[in-house]
């Protein structure tokens, strides 16, 4: 039996039709339900735009979320801090042998 299915989504009043595996169902629904509720947000906000403005804004809104999130989890600099302090440790054994 195949671990993908067939799965429906609604994302701005648009059906997209997804062939996912059966772990991924619940994170998927529920990014097209937070990225829907943004779009209402917006909606309600400014009355002037179309769908495509909606939808753009609240795109740059969640990638700027997961940019800063991965800024977050960097550990990049405290690497090289660690790799920085492993040299001068290294330097100061072999000093005192």
């Amino acid at each position: 039996m195949s671990d993908e299915f067939l799965i429906k989504v609604n994302v701005a009043g648009r059906l997209y039709p997804l062939n996912i595996k059966r772990n991924r169902e619940e994170i998927i629904r529920k990014a097209a339900k937070t990225i829907n509720e943004k779009v209402l947000q917006y909606q309600q906000k400014y009355k002037d735009k179309d769908i495509q403005d909606f939808l753009a804004m609240a795109s740059l809104q969640f990638v700027v979320k997961v940019l800063e999130s991965e800024a977050k989890t960097d550990v990049s600099p405290v690497l090289k801090e660690l790799e920085a302090m492993e040299q001068e440790l290294n330097e100061f054994i072999n000093e005192e042998q």
